[in-house]
């Protein structure tokens, strides 16, 4: 049996390795006129939905100008990966399949997004999207799971040497403002490196008595296995879960992604169960089934 991948980050390893905060939720639909920031028009959608967070769709989106950038090695030994140079496809450029998480960066509201999306002549691509470089060419139409009493925050990270979301509670007047949203609880959920994302995602739903559930989220992979299809070798990667589910009686979770690699080549299909590590993150909103 082979080792498990893992990737030397320049820190200190933390002994936590994933963050879990209880959330009520929110279902979320509203539109982003025409030449809106991503940024700040999903932001503003939010604040009017009383959220703390979120999970985003963004999918079907037209952006001009729209940037972005892909994973690459590290420039240093400051980082164990880092992000390629800036992409800038001149014209409009259509969203296939997108999804943020959106949370809070030095006090600000503040978004994560990853994303496959093709150019007006049609080159495919996939990678980061970059929220506050990017504007809305047509009125996008946003859905998802708001967040209540809890959210993503981004800190300092020493292990990676990052600055990361982590899920945390939100605190008001210095207590736990335990929202109760509209919908369902759900888990808003961040994953340290060197740790099956399968294997992370099941232990946390046994923990807190999960058995039915839709999983949302993107992140990063040390390699990735497919059930079906060639594996990606590439160290660093940007991950989108395109179908995430955990179902009743199943052990593990059912992750359909998209994945790009650092020289660009995106792989597609669901991930096999315990050979899938985290890179840098991965950031989740655990959504249980209402019975």
């Amino acid at each position: 049996m082979t080792a498990p991948r893992r990737i030397v980050h320049p820190g200190p390893e933390a002994a936590q390795r994933s963050c879990v905060a209880p959330a009520g939720t929110v279902p979320v639909d509203f539109t982003v006129p025409a030449g809106e920031i991503v940024n700040a028009g999903i932001a503003d959608g939010l604040a009017a939905a009383g959220c703390d967070g979120a999970w985003v769709d963004l999918s079907g989106g037209r952006f001009a100008p729209f940037r972005y950038v892909m994973p690459a090695g590290s420039p240093g030994p400051s980082h164990a990966a880092w992000y390629s140079e800036t992409f800038a496809p001149e014209g409009i450029v259509t969203v296939e399949a997108a999804g943020a998480i959106v949370g809070w960066r030095d006090g600000e509201p503040f978004l994560h997004c990853h994303g496959i999306w093709t150019d007006p002549v049609g080159a495919r691509a996939m990678g980061h999207m970059l929220p506050l470089d990017t504007r809305t060419a047509e009125p996008l139409h946003v859905r998802g799971t708001g967040l209540v009493g809890a959210s993503f925050v981004a800190r300092h990270d020493d292990e990676t040497n990052f600055t990361l979301f982590a899920a945390e509670t939100m605190l008001r007047d210095g207590e736990p403002e335990f929202g109760s949203g509209d919908g369902p609880r759900a888990l808003a959920v961040t994953l340290r490196p060197n740790q099956d994302v399968g294997t992370a995602i099941a232990g946390i739903c046994a923990e807190h008595g999960i058995t039915e559930a839709r999983l949302f989220g993107i992140g990063s992979l040390n390699g990735a296995c497919f059930a079906d299809g060639p594996a990606m070798d590439s160290y660093a990667s940007e991950l989108l879960i395109r179908d995430g589910r955990i179902e009743v009686g199943a052990l593990r979770p059912r992750l359909d992604v998209s994945v790009v690699a650092m020289d660009g080549t995106i792989f597609e299909g669901r991930l096999v169960h315990g050979d899938n590590p985290v890179c840098v993150t991965f950031e989740l909103v655990i959504l249980p089934v209402a019975a």
